[in-house]
């Protein structure tokens, strides 16, 4: 019990000199924090009032408000930034739409130029060659009154023999009142064996010494009777147009 005894006390004594170094080591270290507190270029005095417990150190916050500001100017800064950049490529957007907008119409109007010049090349082409085939193929006429005397005139016209329409009609309708047979068996040529044939009404061997060459040689053809007939008037009257009577 003894032995208890003393081992309690001894340890009430030990308890007491940490207190006391304990206290030593938190004057130190308050001691340090002042010290530490002071610009390097202050004086500082040491007194007894180094073993008192150091006051409560104040912190400034205008740093940290400072902080926080730049740090908003640089935040908004970056939004302006991030901000320019977007619009810059919305502006490159819409330029490029804009240039492939202009590109796409460009294309169509050369499309459409090309297929206007095509069409028109091509009109061009059958207009030709519908001339070429009307220039080849021969005028046609029909086998009437009105046909046989338009085609005597192109055949008189091409051999230099004058003569009208009118002239043409008004004599054939005389001699022979638009009958291509018809044919004269009583007149002085009929009794000497050369009766008037045709349209015009001409003997045979006048037929034979006016024949216009492109004609048959057939005096009941119309278009011969005719050509021939008024190649026989334009020698002795000058044109079919000055016969007025027999001839």
């Amino acid at each position: 019990m003894p032995k208890n005894f003393l081992t309690r006390g001894h340890s009430r004594a030990l308890n007491r000199h940490h207190k006391i170094a304990a206290a030593g080591v938190a004057a130190l270290g308050a001691a340090a924090i002042g010290f530490s507190a002071v610009p390097s270029n202050a004086s500082t005095t040491t007194t007894s009032e180094a073993a008192v417990p150091a006051a409560k150190v104040a912190y400034s916050t205008e740093q940290i408000k400072d902080v926080k500001a730049g740090i908003t100017d640089q935040m908004a800064g970056a939004s302006l930034k991030i901000e320019k950049i977007e619009a810059k490529l919305e502006a490159e957007k819409a330029a490029a739409a804009q240039a492939a907008a202009e590109k796409k119409a460009a294309v169509a109007a050369a499309k459409k130029k090309a297929e206007k010049a095509r069409q028109a090349k091509e009109a061009a082409s059958r207009a030709a060659e519908r001339a070429e085939v009307k220039k080849a193929a021969p005028k046609t006429y029909s086998n009437t009154l009105d046909g046989w005397i338009r085609e005597s005139l192109a055949i008189m016209k091409k051999h230099g023999i004058p003569g009208s329409y009118e002239g043409i009609h008004r004599n054939i309708m005389r001699e022979s009142s638009g009958n291509p047979k018809a044919i004269n068996l009583w007149d002085i040529n009929a009794q000497n064996g050369i009766p008037s044939k045709g349209l015009l009404q001409v003997i045979p061997p006048t037929f034979e010494a006016y024949h216009v060459p492109g004609t048959p040689k057939n005096i009941w053809d119309p278009v011969a009777n005719i050509t021939a007939a008024c190649n026989y008037a334009a020698d002795r009257y000058g044109s079919m147009d000055n016969v007025d009577s027999a001839y």
